[in-house]
């Protein structure tokens, strides 16, 4: 690790069981503009889970413009839409409200609507110029960490996706409500928990920018949701364990996105645009064979993630960097997601086509611990299959 680092993360947080019931207060206190767009998808809005939020702001005075299109994966024209309907509503603040399809174009709204610049003009890193509109983060699941994170994710053709990673992006404000998160089934508890799990792990492991501050948030990311994450799964409304994940998400959230993520999301994403799998089901997949396949590297490291989800053994480093593999995995199988790339229909014969787009996720594989080639993608997704 180098002695200099930096550390960038929202600018306050506010975690309160039920703070979505008064949103509308809060946001009050925190800003003077009251033109808001909400960014969300269809369902939230269609089954009431936002209504308390929304029933708050209008109550506080905010002009509120809902924008429900939001949808898994969002590809290019979701964001211009929203920016659009934004416009038109003479929007001066933005919230997104939902998972983290919604946060991450809540975030593009929020530059667009006071940039000049295009939606093409922001792909990569660090090519966000200037201002963007004030901007509130407020989860429903516990996964992407997108409430804590620079970074936005955009389908940008028929099976491929782009990020945009700038300093803007990050919320000035965020809350976190469990009690938004006791409707999710346990399949999605499921993948949007090991969603942040991987996260925590790639952030410790990462070869680049692994920091003291990144390495922290990751450990208690990964304690609390090693803890809690089978309980959120079989009981739904346990509020403890509601309340940790989505804490522990949070903290994975802040940890990758100053200690970028690996291979395991490298080798997810083509899953992701091919076949319209959720990214933590996909992430979930390559897990395992990921992490043996990082295993001559980052062994001293695993260890150290097996001290904090197991507890110490007093074992060497090579034993218990294996103990914490297996009890990943072991949690993978438990908590109710496919286990295999067959059991997600994915044919054998894609696997030559899914490591040649893996590996053009450059960004991602220069942090991975261990270099990996075409053909070691092709293994891992072989060994997954």
């Amino acid at each position: 690790m180098n002695t200099a680092f930096s550390f960038e993360t929202p600018g306050a947080m506010l975690v309160e069981w039920g703070g979505a019931a008064r949103l509308g207060a809060l946001m009050q206190d925190w800003f003077a503009t009251r033109h808001l767009l909400v960014v969300t998808d269809a369902f939230l809005h269609r089954t009431g889970v936002l209504d308390a939020a929304l029933t708050s702001l209008r109550a506080s005075g905010f002009a509120v413009t809902v924008f429900d299109a939001v949808v898994a994966d969002p590809p290019e024209h979701v964001v211009q839409d929203c920016v659009a309907q934004g416009r038109a509503a003479g929007a001066d603040i933005v919230l997104g409200l939902g998972g983290g399809s919604s946060m991450d174009v809540a975030k593009l709204a929020a530059v667009l609507l006071r940039s000049g610049q295009g939606l093409g003009d922001l792909y990569g890193i660090d090519r966000v110029r200037g201002a963007r509109l004030p901007l509130v983060q407020v989860p429903t699941t516990a996964g992407t960490g997108s409430e804590a994170t620079n970074i936005a994710i955009l389908t940008t053709g028929a099976q491929t996706k782009m990020g945009i990673v700038a300093r803007q992006l990050y919320a000035d404000r965020v809350l976190l409500d469990a009690q938004l998160t006791t409707g999710l089934p346990r399949e999605q508890t499921a993948a949007t928990g090991i969603d942040a799990m991987v996260h925590a792990i790639e952030a410790y492991t990462g070869r680049l920018r692994k920091n003291p501050l990144s390495d922290m948030m990751a450990r208690e990311a990964l304690r609390l949701m090693g803890a809690h994450l089978l309980t959120a799964c079989t009981d739904g409304s346990n509020r403890p364990a509601r309340e940790a994940m989505l804490i522990g998400s949070n903290l994975a959230g802040q940890a990758f996105s100053n200690s970028p993520v690996a291979a395991v999301h490298a080798l997810a994403y083509p899953l992701g645009g091919h076949y319209y799998l959720p990214h933590g089901l996909t992430n979930a997949l390559m897990l395992g064979p990921v992490l043996r396949f990082n295993m001559s590297a980052a062994a001293p490291h695993y260890a150290e993630l097996a001290d904090v989800v197991l507890g110490p053994s007093g074992r060497d480093v090579a034993a218990r960097a294996e103990t914490f593999v297996e009890a990943m995995q072991d949690l993978m199988n438990r908590s109710g997601a496919p286990l295999r790339l067959r059991d997600v229909d994915i044919p054998q014969a894609d696997l030559p086509m899914l490591a040649r787009e893996a590996m053009q996720q450059s960004r991602l594989l220069v942090n991975n611990p261990v270099q990996m080639t075409e053909a070691d993608a092709l293994r891992l997704y072989s060994e997954a299959y």
